[in-house]
């Protein structure tokens, strides 16, 4: 009889199933595959096993009852956003973080991911409310050295060195903090699941069970996360749906400036970047990017040319460079820092084929000065200046921009939002500014400033180049040729 019952109660109680997942959509499968049915990716099915259902170690993911409730009757001023001390960030997440959303920083070691939020924290603890900062990878006296570098007192901030996804809830039922930070989603796991802690099923369910509290309690957190060599967020690609916001700390391991861009932000536009630089007192937010990107460029140099891209709601200006080098290869190397590879590609095609300018025997390098990414084709006009400079060892006309669009044909096309950017240049102090010819538009007469507006690439180069070495340099190449 009493095996009997046994039998019955486990009849009861099923036994789960598990469920593979893609690491790299986060689609499901009930078996294995060697390629994802989904994506089409290959070894990327990873085994995830539910929770068993006697509820072991879950009193915290019980919430309260929710009800429907029709669309016009909420308000989307409910609950307004929290501002940060970080002007930048506060840019960068839309206007400042919004209650009970859940946001994950990312970025290389190193690069100033827990600088960053510990500062945040202690601005919200001294102006907000109590601020939980819970570490997995550090002890509490090496985030204390930290804040007494950042010059931290620590007030309203209290530190949680914890891994227990238990212990971790159980301190944010009882503080109820205006805000909590996870250093880092890797190290935090459940007491319930057998894997262990980075695996597919432990940070699944950690985030899932973190998202749960902070929106039934209106509280942000934000978490940081580890990145892969290839420099995207370790663990499964479901965590970055999961979460609301997504931000990258780039920066180049060489330099100071470091750059927090938004790749996903359910609240705002994702094109906006923050920009800091890091120094002995930590993140220190630069007001002018513009001025601080040229500071150290030189006037006259050779394969060197000022772009005006536009980040989000912000015009802002780059040093592009370019070399050229015989290449002693059957097929010449193309290497692109900071730009688009294939946009670099198109603009060496269209110097070649439209123009002219033999590129089949050269090397070419195109950087971006300062570390910056610039992702959309107004650069392109400044590229081709550049390479043709080098390629020709003759500088471009002094304290020039370029902004532009090079099509196929090698026409030069309009960008968006070409006024604010030469409204940008202006204020910089450079003396003129290549330009697409406006669309039935006159150009704005400026008094600070030379608009030469070009309509092909043929005549970008005429106006840019327009130097006194310039026919010494064409007439030494004949000559060499």
């Amino acid at each position: 009889m009493a095996k009997c019952a046994a039998t019955g109660a486990n009849a009861t109680m099923p036994k789960a199933r598990p469920v593979f997942v893609c690491d790299s959509c986060g689609s499901e499968s009930h078996k294995w595959e060697g390629r994802c049915p989904s994506c089409g990716d290959w070894n990327t099915m990873a085994e995830f096993r539910p929770a068993t259902p006697d509820g072991r170690g879950r009193a915290w993911t019980a919430g309260a009852e929710t009800v429907a409730r029709e669309l016009s009757d909420l308000s989307s001023d409910r609950l307004p956003r929290l501002q940060t001390a970080s002007a930048e960030l506060n840019r960068v997440l839309g206007g400042g973080v919004v209650p009970g959303s859940v946001s994950m920083v990312a970025g290389d070691p190193g690069i100033g991911k827990s600088t960053l939020l510990l500062r945040v924290a202690a601005d919200v603890a001294s102006s907000a409310g109590t601020t939980l900062y819970v570490t997995g990878e550090e002890s509490a006296d090496q985030i204390k050295l930290r804040a007494d570098r950042l010059g931290i007192s620590g007030k309203g901030l209290f530190l949680l060195q914890a891994t227990g996804l238990g212990e971790v809830m159980g301190h944010l039922e009882s503080l109820k903090p205006a805000l909590a930070v996870v250093d880092s989603i890797q190290t935090v796991y459940d007491e319930s699941l057998p894997s262990s802690a980075g695996s597919l099923a432990q940070i699944r369910e950690c985030t899932r069970a973190l998202m749960r509290w902070a929106k039934s309690n209106d509280v942000p957190v934000i978490l940081t996360g580890h990145v892969t060599k290839g420099g995207d967020i370790a663990g499964p690609r479901v965590l970055e749906h999961m979460v609301d916001v997504v931000l990258y700390m780039e920066g180049d391991a060489v330099s100071s400036w470091r750059l927090l861009r938004a790749v996903k932000n359910r609240f705002g536009s994702t094109n906006e970047i923050g920009v800091f630089e890091m120094s002995e007192k930590g993140l220190i937010e630069v007001e002018d990017p513009s001025r601080a990107f040229l500071a150290e460029r030189r006037d006259g140099a050779v394969g060197s040319v000022v772009v005006a891209t536009i980040e989000g709601s912000r015009p802002l200006l780059a040093e592009v460079q370019a070399l050229t080098s015989p290449s002693f290869q059957p097929a010449p190397r193309r290497v692109a820092t900071g730009v688009d590879f294939n946009r670099l590609l198109l603009v060496c095609a269209v110097l070649s084929r439209r123009v002219g300018v033999s590129l089949a025997g050269q090397d070419v390098v195109v950087s971006v000065t300062g570390g910056l990414r610039i992702g959309e084709p107004a650069a392109d006009l400044g590229m081709a200046l550049a390479i043709v400079s080098s390629l020709r060892n003759v500088p471009l006309r002094s304290r020039l921009a370029a902004i532009g669009e090079i099509g196929l044909s090698g026409e030069v096309r309009m960008v968006p939002q070409l006024a604010r950017r030469i409204d940008e240049v202006e204020r910089l102090g450079l003396r003129s500014c290549l330009a697409p010819v406006s669309r039935g538009e006159q150009p704005r007469v400026r008094a600070g400033i030379e608009e030469l507006t070009v309509a092909t690439l043929g005549q970008a180069m005429r106006a840019a180049l327009a130097e006194p070495r310039l026919e010494a340099a064409v007439e030494s190449e004949a000559a060499l040729r």
